[in-house]
């Protein structure tokens, strides 16, 4: 993995601890749980997803992990945002973590597409 990489992949897994600790500060609620419960999974994942990605033992097996990584990442994304419409969590709280993930999105997504261009 060259720096770029490494760089990325830490920045992924400051995304999870982010995320571990906007979860943990959810309120104990039904619905602060099923939150919970669901973006600790995808909001942990990309990082690992990633990391198994840049191993990856083919471009195609590549492209499949990368697609898996950005995958979590819009579910978090989706869950960061029902945070907030529901109003589990203070905008100003969760506003630098939505923005982190909607680069990360962007990152992702844009290396999906050069990946399956260089692919052909």
């Amino acid at each position: 993995m060259d720096q770029r990489g490494e760089d990325l992949e830490d920045r992924l897994l400051d995304f999870a601890a982010r995320v571990g600790k906007a979860v943990d500060a959810l309120p104990d609620t039904r619905l602060g749980r099923h939150i919970a419960s669901q973006l600790v999974r995808s909001g942990t994942s990309p990082a690992p997803n990633y990391a198994e990605a840049c191993a990856a033992e083919s471009k195609r097996d590549f492209i499949h992990k990368l697609g898996i990584t950005l995958k979590e990442l819009r579910e978090s994304r989706s869950w960061i945002k029902l945070i907030l419409k529901a109003e589990l969590l203070k905008e100003h709280r969760m506003s630098l973590l939505l923005d982190e993930t909607n680069q990360l999105c962007n990152i992702i997504g844009k290396s999906v597409v050069t990946a399956k261009a260089n692919l052909q």
